[in-house]
């Protein structure tokens, strides 16, 4: 953390400078992100954006104040973007970008749990989340980010990235790459169908949420990824990270599983808003356990095969360590597919 560096970005936002401090906030794999404190006390959170991953920058900031300007509601907690001395949302140091937002007093994130109520409010955000959006016009939002959550295209570089890696990474990976060949074209039908697009997060992993003290959900975080997609992309992520009671990188796969109850209990919380979905929506939310999962777990597992060039890694494994978790996780949202769609029928 340069600290001179940190000063000199949020001196260019409008906001008052003295006695300020900052924390590493090192959940994210993409973006870097520090707590601003003032006397002690968070204030703001200040990122600055990886413009290798994000390359439309200007158009990602479009949409997140499109969507920020609807996502107003008493049981959705407002998060601002603050403006730079020169009325912009960002600003630009040496070819790096960088944003500064609100922080919620006393808000926290999970990157687990094992508690139905915040699986129950993580679903209930996520449903009011999209009933906010839900007469949004999909064309006054910008593509930012082609292909994030469209399993065909990454099938497309999985191919090409067994074709250039090496035979030692190939090796290691045997079992995981076997895996994602073998259940590429399970999830061919959900494309070939007649979904309705919607303003969807698209990366709705549990700690891009956030609650209160009392595990109440207050709203979404890390709005990067809002653009067009589906329902299902949303659902599935946030399926695979409150569901499994493990972390994306667990070693352990046997930790892994399905919890039912909190499956239940999030399914709870997303028809605690009403309805939303129609019935061709409805029928393919159970594949999308599996697709998330199966998608993010082959997203890795390039990443490593590519030399680790996309997503963040403490140790040169890490990404085939979370490939690995991710489709242990597919494994058991595929074996349960009956009982998921049961309870999505009777609650939904």
């Amino acid at each position: 953390m340069d600290i001179n560096l940190l000063n000199i970005i949020v001196s260019q936002f409008n906001i008052d400078i003295s006695n300020i401090t900052f924390k590493t906030i090192a959940q994210g794999y993409i973006n870097d992100t520090f707590l601003v404190e003032k006397n002690s006390e968070p204030k703001y959170i200040l990122q600055r954006i990886n413009n290798n991953v994000f390359k439309n920058i200007s158009g990602l900031h479009k949409n997140i104040e499109h969507s920020l300007s609807k996502l107003k509601a008493k049981d959705y907690s407002n998060i601002s973007l603050l403006k730079t001395k020169t009325d912009k949302v960002y600003y630009i140091h040496n070819n790096s970008f960088w944003r500064l937002m609100t922080f919620i007093p006393k808000s926290i994130a999970h990157n687990i749990t094992s508690n139905p109520k915040i699986a129950f409010e993580a679903g209930r955000v996520i449903g009011r989340f999209h009933h906010l959006l839900k007469d949004e016009n999909l064309n006054s939002y910008e593509d930012t980010f082609p292909n994030l959550n469209h399993l065909p295209f990454w099938a497309k570089e999985f191919h090409k990235t067994l074709e250039l890696t090496n035979n030692k990474l190939k090796t290691k990976a045997k079992s995981e790459i076997d895996f994602a060949i073998k259940n590429l074209g399970r999830f061919d039908a959900f494309y070939a169908a007649d979904l309705p697009k919607r303003i969807c997060h698209n990366d709705t992993k549990l700690n891009n949420f956030l609650f209160d003290a009392n595990d109440k959900g207050l709203c979404l975080i890390d709005l990067d990824t809002i653009m067009e997609g589906y329902f299902h992309y949303d659902f599935g992520d946030v399926v695979r990270t409150v569901v499994s009671e493990a972390n994306e990188d667990e070693k352990d796969l046997s930790k892994i599983k399905f919890k039912t109850h909190l499956f239940e209990a999030l399914i709870n919380g997303i028809s605690s808003n009403g309805s939303l979905l129609n019935r061709i929506e409805q029928d393919y939310l159970p594949i999308s356990c599996a697709l998330m999962p199966f998608m993010n777990g082959l997203r890795a597992l390039s990443d490593y095969l590519n030399g680790n060039i996309h997503y963040k890694v403490s140790y040169p494994e890490q990404n085939l360590d979370r490939c690995k978790s991710l489709f242990q996780f597919a494994r058991l949202a595929i074996d349960r597919q009956t009982d998921i769609k049961t309870i999505i029928d009777n609650k939904l």
